[in-house]
């Protein structure tokens, strides 16, 4: 769970909801290294349909059939992203229910972390960087990194 959380910090995710007990399990072998949950909400639901505010998009990332390639999605401005857990699936229901199902083309099964990943890359890179890069390197680089390319 703290990689999801530091790849929602990283990408600026505005909260993470989860469902079920494994965040409570997660949470006592203190994986949250960067301490992203004490910037970014992060919020137990019975039904993470329920967190979708009016207006936002629901879209779920799952291997289901006819679902979506993710290099062929585009990501609407505003949007839940519902990942389902290691061991499981998505209830039907909720993909059902969802505005888009898309799933990474990959000859295996990332895992939750790496499935967070590579949406939300996949998201910033498609909506566009909001900030100068120099700018964003500088803001976000370990103090020991002060390398450049020569141009």
């Amino acid at each position: 769970m703290g990689s999801v959380l530091r790849a929602a910090g990283c990408f600026m995710a505005q909260s993470v909801f989860y469902s079920g007990t494994r965040y409570a399990k997660a949470a006592a072998f203190q994986t949250d290294t960067h301490k992203a949950s004490t910037q970014i909400p992060l919020v137990a639901v019975d039904d993470v349909l329920d967190c979708a505010a009016p207006g936002m998009s629901v879209v779920c990332v799952e291997l289901a059939e006819n679902a979506i390639p993710l290099n062929e999605f585009s990501h609407p401005d505003d949007a839940l992203y519902v990942f389902g857990p290691e061991d499981g699936t998505i209830p039907q229901s909720v993909i059902d229910q969802a505005d888009a199902t898309v799933f990474i083309p990959t000859h295996g099964c990332l895992n939750l972390a790496a499935s967070v990943n590579v949406v939300l890359y996949d998201r910033i890179s498609k909506l566009g960087l909001q900030s100068d890069p120099n700018a964003l390197i500088k803001k976000v680089r370990d103090r020991n990194n002060n390398v450049k390319v020569r141009t």
